[in-house]
């Protein structure tokens, strides 16, 4: 899969599952219960012990799943992802060196940004789409809401802070998409092995942003109307 469609693909699911997990067995079993749910994304943090080798795992296993690294800390760091299989790459905040890596190597990348300053400046470097994170804590949706008004050309992730509560509001506010962690994937059904908790949770979040999608598509259709 090239990197035009792993962002088509990025952009067309919505959501992005977050994988923080105490052992790789936690982050194997989150990656197949959301997949299985379906939302064929998953972003392993490199906070996952044995990270890398849960992406490769996955890659070889999970071949309709989209597998990407999150918490890349620097360029070395992502060339290992990339050789481990990754297939998009994101981070917690901006590091220049590592967006210009990846637009080298011609892999999708969303850094961490949360200033407007940063989300020019990560756009203006090639990312393919920016990550505003933390999000509920700067305001939420009326803070993607604010960002877009200057910037609707670039695609926003929502991350930090995405939840059951604020997932569709976040999707009208104009994000391209939710980057979901423990709302999605909580620790004790990591824990406890409940996969049927963790598909319902799935089932959730692609309904929410379904229903903000289809809102969001209803207003600009009635201000056309009104035109």
């Amino acid at each position: 899969m090239n990197k035009t469609e792993v962002r088509s693909r990025i952009e067309a699911i919505g959501i992005i599952p977050a994988v923080r997990a105490y052992s790789a067995e936690d982050a194997r079993f989150a990656a197949e219960a959301v997949s299985t749910a379906g939302i064929p994304i998953v972003e392993i943090t490199m906070t996952v012990p044995g990270a890398l080798h849960v992406i490769s795992d996955l890659v070889q296993h999970a071949p309709d799943t989209l597998v990407g690294a999150g918490s890349v800390l620097d360029t070395k760091n992502a060339r290992q992802c990339l050789d481990a299989g990754a297939v998009f790459l994101t981070t917690d905040g901006l590091d220049l060196g590592i967006v210009e890596y990846a637009v080298k190597e011609n892999v999708v990348v969303f850094p961490g940004v949360l200033t407007p300053t940063e989300v020019l400046t990560a756009w203006k470097a090639g990312a393919d789409l920016v990550k505003v994170v933390p999000c509920a804590q700067v305001g939420g949706d009326s803070y993607i809401k604010a960002l877009k008004a200057p910037f609707p050309q670039i695609p926003m992730i929502a991350a930090g802070g995405v939840n059951q509560q604020t997932a569709t509001s976040f999707i009208l506010a104009g994000a391209v998409a939710l980057g979901v962690g423990v709302a999605l994937i909580p620790r004790e059904s990591m824990k406890y092995r409940q996969a049927d908790r963790i598909r319902e949770l799935a089932r959730r979040f692609i309904g929410f942003v379904e229903t903000g999608r289809s809102d969001l598509a209803s207003r600009k259709e009635g201000t056309l109307a009104g035109d």
